[in-house]
């Protein structure tokens, strides 16, 4: 009984830790154009309009960036600005040809 109680316990972990499974990637989005990098750090919908799955994806990525945004922030005693700044810049830089970006004036670029 013990063994299998652990086994639950990972088994449980696991689920929680992995994150929501969702039917579109954040990859694959980007991969059709649907979402691209933007200016402030976090990722947008290039069209403007976009699947339900699609917008609840965006919604949850930038969820979990201002959640780490916070905590570099509070680490580093800087602004969340800041950080999405940098982690603007690392996304770009990161970003693979033909993928969206936010240029300097808010418009949505292919890189």
């Amino acid at each position: 009984m013990r063994k299998l109680t652990a086994w639950t316990t990972v088994a449980l972990l696991g689920l929680l830790l992995a994150g929501p499974v969702w039917a579109v990637t954040l990859q694959e989005a980007k991969d059709q154009g649907l979402v691209g990098e933007q200016r402030d750090g976090y990722v947008g919908l290039v069209a403007g309009t976009a699947a339900a799955e699609v917008r609840d994806l965006v919604r949850e990525v930038n969820e979990e960036r201002r959640r780490r945004y916070e905590q570099i922030a509070r680490d580093n005693g800087i602004t969340m600005e800041q950080v999405a700044a940098v982690a603007w810049e690392r996304a770009v830089q990161a970003t693979r040809a033909g993928h969206y970006v936010q240029d300097e004036n808010g418009r949505w670029v292919r890189k």
